[in-house]
């Protein structure tokens, strides 16, 4: 039998008990885990006091006991909860293998009473297993919350512009995938022969001996095959629909039937891969697992599933299926209820245009934070500009972003032991390009006259070194001076700046930069407007703000793909470096959507 018609046996053979336990399982984990994960963090920060949390506060956060401990318990939860799924799809499919029926109720049953073993000391290493190895490879084949884990796109691209960095990330991920790769039988050892982690450890790495790369390639060819056959699916559902929809020529009646027939297709399709693909994955797993022990002549030891005691244990299971029944009731009410409300005031509605902002002018093109680079922004479009300032030793605001000026100068020495006297001599251009050799490092008080004249905004971020003289009230009366206020705001990553430039002028807004936020940050009121790193924000973020009356930046969004994700999440200004590319996508989003390019697609091909 062919490898594919194994795995497709595996996931055939038991199918009615797979597709009922996940399904059963994915509406649990949505009504009751899901909430239940959120309401226990929300209780940490109850607990501990924080309101709010921003990397300024993190490190207190995360060092007090009690936080410590909550964490601890959720992570525990979460690894139960990943090990029930994992465990309960390897023994449908091990006895799909050894040709017996079971039912999704006995193999549920049988999981749970595996893994009770789990919290014996020699097994107290495998959900490490489960919740570092798998989510960092992320090959589909942990539960679908773990591989929701991601790393933010500021540290990415941190991480990519920086050699060392890179470099020690690539390694980091070889020695997971060869532990995983070593270890990736293991839960097969400890769930279908009852081995301990050491031994189903052990057992793991001589069974994947001089197979590793194999094992990685059908296991990678699996996941490969799964996507493209979802995306092949939903093309050619999309393309049926519209053609036939072409082919009615009623498009007034039918293209609005049409159109929710296709989403309520993509949307059934989405589902549909998201309860098969952990199953596929750990049937392909499976197939090398029984392939191997062949191979080596390992005697493979069915699992004897004890359908009479099962049986037995029926009126137990009834209680607790109707105890989960309550539960899930209460949970989705309450979940629902909070996450139509929010507990928001919806008193705010007023139109919010989504603003650009060239990120250290338009340094994609230009040398950072000079002259050419605003003048650029100016030209490309942009709606505002993000620069940042800070103060030499003579109490002179220019243009930098680093504290020292190595790297865009080439002068080793931090801004505040330089005079404006030495800065303006600098080159700031030949270290992006030799055509802007000659660039200076400009001074605020210029890019201000610049932008008035031109009517561009500037978002003006204060980075304090702790060796300023007056840095705010500078700041704020430059902006006075030139009456700027109407045309700019202040931001900051350190809210204390935010609290001495309002105490000094209250009509300067004020913007607090955070690379995260959890919990309600709308009660720091120095902070007029927020502004957030992407991948930390969500649809109640964004409205939790919006319905406090304040506006949400957003940085760096470089990416099509994440700039029309702010564009439904209808935030109100996005930082980029790419100005042309998110002015484009930003216009698309006001007059066309996927569905429309789908039709004129079809349109064009029956022409």
């Amino acid at each position: 039998m062919s490898k594919i018609k194994t795995i497709f046996h595996l996931l055939k053979y038991n199918r009615q008990a797979l597709i009922n336990f996940e399904f059963f399982y994915k509406v649990i984990s949505v009504i009751i885990f899901t909430p239940l994960f959120l309401s226990l963090f929300k209780l940490i920060t109850k607990i501990t006091g924080y309101t709010y949390l921003t990397f300024e506060n993190i490190g207190s956060f995360l060092l007090n006991p009690w936080t410590i401990f909550m964490l601890l318990m959720l992570i525990i939860l979460l690894t139960f909860y990943s090990l029930i799924d994992i465990s309960t799809i390897i023994i449908i499919l091990d006895q799909s293998y050894n040709q017996e029926k079971i039912t999704a109720k006995e193999a549920f049953l049988t999981a749970m009473k595996k893994l009770k073993k789990i919290f014996k000391v020699q097994n107290m290493g495998l959900p490490f297993l489960i919740v570092f190895l798998i989510p960092f490879l992320n090959f589909g084949i942990s539960s679908s919350f773990i591989s929701t884990i991601k790393i933010p796109e500021f540290i990415k691209d941190y991480i990519m512009h920086n050699s060392f960095l890179l470099g020690l990330y690539i390694i980091v991920i070889i020695i997971l995938c060869i532990l995983l790769f070593r270890w990736l039988y293991a839960l097969h050892y400890f769930i279908l022969e009852d081995k301990n982690f050491k031994m189903a450890r052990k057992q793991s790495i001589k069974l994947s001996k001089k197979r590793k790369f194999k094992d990685f390639l059908i296991i990678m060819l699996t996941q490969i095959g799964v996507t493209i056959s979802y995306f092949l699916f939903i093309l050619v559902g999309i393309f049926l629909i519209l053609g036939v929809y072409k082919l009615c020529g009623n498009k007034n009646i039918l293209g609005n039937i049409t159109i929710t027939l296709l989403w309520l297709f993509i949307a059934l399709s989405f589902i549909t891969i998201t309860l098969l693909a952990t199953p596929i994955s750990y049937a392909a797993i499976s197939f090398l697992f029984y392939q191997h022990k062949v191979g080596q002549k390992e005697t493979i030891k069915p699992l004897r599933i004890n359908h009479q005691q099962i049986k037995k244990q029926t009126r137990t299971f009834k209680v607790f299926g109707l105890l989960v029944t309550v539960v899930t009731i209460i949970c989705g009410t309450i979940f629902t209820y909070y996450a139509l409300s929010g507990k928001y005031d919806f008193k705010i509605e007023y139109v919010r245009t989504m603003a650009v902002t060239a990120h250290r002018g338009a340094s994609v093109l230009y040398p950072e934070n000079t002259m050419a680079a605003f003048v650029g922004a100016k030209e490309l479009g942009a709606d505002w500009v993000e620069l940042d300032v800070q103060q030499t030793i003579d109490q002179k605001l220019i243009i930098l972003h680093d504290t020292n000026l190595k790297r865009t100068t080439g002068l080793n020495k931090n801004t505040w032991d330089v005079t404006y006297d030495e800065v303006k001599k600098l080159d700031a251009g030949s270290f992006f390009s030799k055509d802007f050799a000659g660039e200076k490092i400009p001074l605020l008080e210029e890019v201000i006259k610049y932008a008035k004249a031109n009517n561009l905004k500037l978002n003006i971020e204060l980075k304090p070194t702790g060796h300023e003289t007056n840095f705010e009230a500078a700041v704020s009366d430059l902006i006075t001076k030139y009456d700027f206020a109407d045309m700019c705001v202040i931001t900051s990553q350190v809210y204390e700046v935010l609290e001495n430039i309002k105490d000094y002028n209250q009509t300067i807004k004020t913007v607090y930069v955070m690379s995260f936020a959890y919990g309600d940050i709308t009660k720091l009121t120095a902070a007029d407007n927020f502004s957030i790193e992407a991948s930390s924000v969500t649809k109640p973020l964004v409205a939790k703000v919006h319905n406090a009356g304040k506006e949400l930046y957003v940085w760096t969004v470089n990416t099509k793909e994440n700039m029309n994700k702010m564009i439904n999440l209808k935030v109100d200004n996005i930082i980029t470096d790419n100005i042309t590319l998110a002015k484009n996508t930003i216009m698309k989003s006001k007059t066309s959507n996927i569905v429309t390019l789908y039709i004129e697609l079809i349109e064009k091909l029956f022409r």
